[in-house]
């Protein structure tokens, strides 16, 4: 399972989506958030700006899941 390392307290989805190198801009990471694609912590996330935090999981539909962690 990938990680994505937080520089900080927390990340956005968009800014994870991105970092994660799943969208190519932080445009396309907000349409795929609120196109009902992505999951957090198994639960569809509609909110772009929703935020992450060490030990949250993400995917996009179906694909490899990712874990934040410090």
């Amino acid at each position: 399972m990938p990680t994505l390392t937080l520089r900080g307290d927390h990340i956005t989805l968009a800014q994870a989506l991105k970092a994660a190198g799943l969208a190519d801009s932080g445009g396309q990471a907000k349409h795929l958030a609120r196109g009902g694609t992505v999951t957090v912590n198994d639960q569809v996330e509609v909110q772009p700006g929703r935020k992450l935090h060490a030990g949250d999981r993400f995917r996009v539909d179906g694909q490899e899941e990712w874990t934040v962690q410090k």
